[in-house]
């Protein structure tokens, strides 16, 4: 009985405190995201033209960053990581720097005129060569009833 009264107890215990911690954590662990961890991003963002926002070769280095700014911040101020709070914080980054990128995360293009270009030249030539065997076909075959 005495471990059942016991556990019960540590189990009220946390019930009881873990509102009262992540309150204390959301305070100004948001805050303190924002000061410590954006304000970077943002310089490093800038520092790029807003059409590489999209290639993650360039953005990788700063994303990781502030990623590792959030966790490093939430170690700090003892929060749990990840929490409610960081995927909200990268929500509203990625609305604001990367709402025009592609699903796959890499910016998209043309593929190069080495692979392009077979898928242009060989319909044409099959065209032309299709007409010129119609029409060489036609010519020999006017004679023959």
């Amino acid at each position: 009985m005495a471990s059942v009264s016991w556990r019960h107890a540590l189990f009220f215990l946390v019930v009881v405190n873990l509102p009262v911690l992540t309150l204390a954590c959301s305070s100004h662990y948001g805050n303190a995201i924002e000061e410590f961890c954006l304000i970077k991003f943002k310089l490093d963002m800038e520092v790029l033209d807003q059409q590489q926002w999209c290639s993650w070769e360039d953005t990788v280095e700063s994303y990781g960053e502030l990623t590792n700014c959030t966790f490093l911040v939430a170690l700090k101020m003892n929060c749990f990581w990840p929490n409610r709070m960081v995927d909200e914080f990268f929500i509203r980054v990625h609305r604001h720097y990367f709402h025009d990128c592609a699903l796959s995360g890499r910016l998209l293009h043309d593929p190069p005129n080495r692979i392009l270009g077979p898928f242009i030249v060989v319909p044409i030539l099959v065209t032309l060569l299709m007409t010129a065997l119609v029409v060489w076909r036609s010519k020999r075959s006017e004679g023959i009833v």
